[in-house]
């Protein structure tokens, strides 16, 4: 419970950048009304085969590595307990976590690394706010954002990327299909395990560990002192226990939702 009540504030926070990104500001009195184009978004689910083995669950793990740090906490799990994961990585992040990189690298039988972005910008190429923060705006912004994260990925010694996640991981069905051009497949999930990093310990925790069969999670690995991160290291081991299989989205074959995968 204090776990939860601890995280408040970020829960707070997170819902009030929700509301600023869909209500738009009242215009001033007598002011003209002036209406843009109304974009629609999606958010891809994506799953993976299924185990065919009867009580025997496969799932994919992805960690979005944003902004800020490395949390050690989901590292230090997922190494000591030997568990493969997909690591999706900005180029801002690259900078500041050369430690952390070289723990990945150093265990390539672990972990995948794919593409998160240059600068953590929202893959919608019409000018909107999607949770607060400005998309793309344009199809050359989208390519910039995600031809500058894979170049940031090459330039760190990683092996070039065949996966994107876009910032929120919401896309306009014209961006996914300029990412898909570009060579990509587009990394929807079907399970939000920490809302954000926004969510306490002890329900992100019960999210992860509900996860099932052909299920793709989603979590974040940049928040260390978030509550969320304690809960996603527990969850690791809770689905371990239960003898889940654990896998990178490129060890099994795997269909999205909008095309982004096909």
């Amino acid at each position: 419970m204090n776990r939860i009540l601890l995280a408040s504030p970020f829960l707070l926070a997170g819902l009030t950048t929700l509301c600023a990104a869909e209500t738009p500001l009242l215009p001033a009195a007598g002011a003209p009304v002036i209406k843009g184009p109304a974009v629609k978004l999606v958010e891809p689910h994506l799953h993976i085969a299924r185990s065919n083995i009867a009580g025997h669950a496969r799932i994919a793990l992805t960690f979005d590595a944003c902004m800020g740090q490395a949390d050690e906490r989901i590292m230090s799990t997922l190494v000591r307990e030997r568990i493969p994961a997909t690591i999706f990585v900005t180029a801002r992040w690259l900078k500041r976590n050369p430690a952390a990189l070289a723990v990945f690298l150093q265990n390539p039988d672990l972990f995948e690394l794919e593409n998160h972005g240059e600068n953590h910008i929202p893959a919608v190429d019409t000018p909107t706010r999607v949770y607060g923060i400005a998309s793309a705006g344009s199809p050359q912004a989208v390519r910039q954002e995600v031809e500058g994260g894979a170049a940031a990925m090459l330039a760190s010694g990683i092996p070039a990327p065949h996966w994107f996640r876009g910032s929120t991981a919401k896309y306009d069905l014209s961006a996914i299909g300029e990412i898909r051009a570009l060579g990509y497949r587009i990394a929807g999930y079907s399970v939000n395990g920490d809302g954000g990093s926004l969510l306490g310990a002890a329900i992100t925790e019960k999210r992860i560990a509900s996860a099932k069969d052909r299920d793709v999670v989603i979590s974040h690995i940049n928040q260390p002192t978030h509550a969320a991160g304690e809960g996603v290291a527990k969850a690791l081991v809770d689905l371990k226990v239960k003898g889940t299989e654990f896998v990178r989205l490129d060890d099994v074959d795997d269909m999205g939702d909008d095309r982004t995968t096909e």
